[in-house]
Parts: structure tokens; sequence; C-alpha cells
């Protein structure tokens, strides 16, 4: 007997060791990402199959407790993510919502996502991302973040391992059952959040039509009803649609991003949805404040502002250089 329990108590110790360990390498992968220096490929693949763990058992909708912070589109700007962090407070001390887009067109995609990876890995509990219409591999190869990877790895692996687990990420989350989080916005063929839980298979290339892609790439619009997408997928949707989808699911607020807006954020329709847009001088260029949306305990909403980090933070390679991948 004594034999089978010390067994039992080495082999739990054993486990115990192991996971430590990974907490320590995870630590200390954070702190390269952190500081702009890529991680080594092996980890990339190590980080992204514990990811895949993890995203596998979450639902379509993930379900947030507040307090919460929600976060708009972020897209490799990786010194703003920095500067988000010193404004909306650190992992884990706040719980993040991320609503998609980390990747294409900034200088650090690989860098940004990663580390928002290993944050996610390290505090599940305390870092929820959801999936944007530029985590796909068709836009990724256009819009930066494969020639970056390749530029910074020198093979396609690492896009690869990263692309593979985008098609884990869930598509929407809801903030103590009254705020929606979703990167672009809804779709004519989903009226109830349940709906989105039981019938898309999100594991997937985001197609080219139907609920998912609504998700990933609808725009609120001052018209009734549904209108066509200048943008080629998803639609257009009006104030009717926001209401009886909120009365629908019993909710306060729609938060979403997927729209560049130049004071940081943009309510509509009677602050029933809001784009929040957390990429500050967007593209390097655009001369945009960010912001992100602090809910507390009792759902009060509370928007933070904050400018591009400074000039001297960022390195080398940022400064005076063109930008491939324009708006």
């Amino acid at each position: 007997g004594i034999n089978a329990e010390y067994m039992g108590s080495v082999y739990f110790f054993s486990i115990f060791i192991f996971v430590m360990g990974y907490e320590h390498d995870l630590d200390a992968q954070i702190a390269l990402l952190n500081d702009c220096q890529i991680i080594k490929e092996s980890d990339v693949k190590q980080l992204c199959a514990k990811a895949r763990e993890l995203l596998a058992n979450e639902s379509n909708v993930s379900i947030v407790p507040a307090p919460a912070t929600i976060v708009g589109d972020i897209h490799g700007q990786l010194h703003d993510l920095k500067e988000l962090f010193s404004v909306g407070g650190v992992v884990p001390n706040t719980n993040y919502v991320f609503m998609g887009d980390y990747v294409d067109r900034g200088f650090h995609s690989v860098e940004t996502f990663l580390l928002l990876l290993a944050l996610k890995v390290r505090y599940p509990d305390r870092v929820t991302l959801i999936r944007g219409n530029h985590e796909t591999r068709q836009i990724t190869q256009v819009y930066g973040f494969y020639d970056e990877s390749l530029r910074k790895y020198g093979s396609v692996n690492v896009w690869k391992y990263c692309t593979d687990l985008f098609d884990y990420l869930p598509l929407a989350a809801v903030v103590e059952n009254k705020v929606f989080c979703v990167h672009a916005g809804l779709s004519p063929k989903l009226s109830t959040i349940d709906q989105m839980r039981s019938t898309i298979q999100r594991k997937q290339e985001p197609p080219h039509e139907g609920p998912m892609c609504d998700l990933l790439w609808s725009d609120p619009e001052d018209i009734e009803g549904w209108g066509v997408s200048p943008r080629g997928a998803g639609y257009l949707f009006g104030a009717d649609v926001v209401r009886q989808f909120n009365n629908t699911n019993g909710l306060d607020l729609i938060a979403r991003s997927h729209q560049l807006v130049m004071e940081g954020y943009k309510t509509m329709f009677d602050s029933s949805i809001v784009t929040v847009w957390s990429a500050p001088n967007y593209c390097y260029r655009c001369g945009n404040v960010a912001s992100i949306l602090e809910l507390d305990e009792r759902l009060s909403v509370n928007y933070k502002l904050f400018e591009a980090a400074p000039d001297e933070e960022r390195q080398g390679i940022e400064q005076g250089r063109p930008l491939d991948y324009f708006l």
C-alpha cells in the first residue's frame, strides 16, 4: 500500500514540477516577446499546441466575468500594445477581452500575437482572445503576417502554427450575459447567441459568406435592416437590427472593432453598440487616438483613451521605413 501511495505522490509531484517548469518557460518567453524579441521556433510550436488544447474546449462564444476590459484591433503594433497595458493594467491584474485583428499591417505581428497567446496560456482565466477577419490564412498572406514570419524565422512554419491555431479562436464573447463582444458585427442568419454556439463549426478557415463570415466582417450603418457591404463580405446593419438582437438576447451593449475610429471609440444607435479601436496612429500614419472599454463589476462603462508609444521607445526598424501595406 505504502509503495502505491509513494508512487502516486511521486507522480503528482513530477506533474507539478512539469507544470511549474512550463510556467517558468512561459514567463521567460513573455519577457522576451515583451522586449520585442522573437522566441525559438520550437517554443512557438509548443505554445501553439498548448493554446490549441485550451481553446479546443472553449465554446464559439466565451463567457467572461466582470470586471473586464475590452480591446479592439491591434494590428501588430507591439509598442502600442505595451502602451495599452500601461493604461489598462497588466495581465493578470486586469481581465481582458481582445476582439481580434492581432496581426497584419504593423511591424510586429509575430511578437504581438505570440505575446497575447503566451499570456492566454499562462493566465487562461484573465485573457479572452476572439477571432478577427485578419486571423486567416488568406488575409495574412496579403497584409504582412506571412511575409514578416518568413523574414524573421526563415521559413513559413511559424506562420503555419499560428494560422492553424486561428481556427480554434472563439468567434465572440459575452460579459456577464449583458455585453456582447465580437470582432465586426451581426449576421442575418443568427438571431440568438445560442445559435452562434450551436450552429457554427468554427474550426476552419472562415468561408467567404455565411454566419461565421458575417461575425468577422459586418458593420453597423445608418440604414434600416440589412444592406450590402462595400467590403465584399458580411453585411451592413441598422439600429433596428441591433435593437432586436439586444432585446432577444437580453443584452445592454454590443462591443465591436473592425473600423478605424479617429477618436478611439464611437457609440451608435443610442449607445446600444460601440466601436472600440485600440491601434493608435494606425499604420504609423493615421494620427488617430486609441481606446479600451472598461466594465466594472456593475457593468458601468468607462472608455480610456491613449496615444501611440513615444518614438524613442520604438526600435530602428520602424523609424522612417515605408509602409508596404496600405489601408
